[in-house]
């Protein structure tokens, strides 16, 4: 890959964004950075801290200010919330800086690797989990495929395999 354009992950919580983000940037020599990680450590706080103290909407204002700083970097590759497609503007700033993936991935399989994380705030305090998957899949799913250059299913196959299919879509894009 000769010239170093941003990756940006996109998809629901569980996905895999962090994990593969993470190998993918080693494997391409990129900085690797996650939005939430980011407001966090801005914040000094954790992200049910803030969802607490600001309310959902207090975290996107933040998330999508951070992702309008953080795009306008070179050579990086961003993992976002599974939320920060909800903002107009934060889709904008992904499509228009650099290449989007949607990690895709099951309700079912969402459930699965997300059932024991504490660090979901809209999944904590509530009567089922799946429902709550299941309704934000049906909002945010359609904003995910709006927004992505790649679609790839992430329900199968181990990180280090998500992590060389993208490297051979991202060489197919760039060629």
């Amino acid at each position: 890959m000769a010239e170093k354009r941003n990756i940006f992950l996109v998809g629901p919580m569980g996905a895999g964004k962090s994990t593969i983000g993470r190998q993918l940037a080693q494997m391409l020599g990129m900085e690797f950075i996650d939005t939430d990680a980011e407001i966090e450590q801005r914040a000094g706080a954790d992200i049910s801290w803030i969802f607490d103290v600001e309310g959902e909407d207090g975290f996107r204002k933040r998330e999508e200010r951070i992702i309008n700083e953080l795009t306008q970097k070179q050579g990086i590759v961003l993992s976002t919330g599974g939320g920060a497609i909800v903002s107009k503007d934060s889709r904008n700033y992904l499509s228009a800086r650099g290449i989007v993936i949607y990690l895709e991935t099951t309700v079912e399989k969402q459930y699965q690797r997300t059932q024991r994380d504490k660090k979901r705030p809209l999944l904590q305090n509530v009567e089922d989990p799946r429902q709550v998957l299941e309704d934000l899949a049906k909002v945010r799913n359609p904003l995910y495929e709006e927004v992505a250059d790649i679609i790839l299913p992430t329900d199968d196959q181990s990180a280090k395999v998500m992590v060389s299919q993208i490297v051979d879509l991202i060489d197919n894009l760039n060629s």
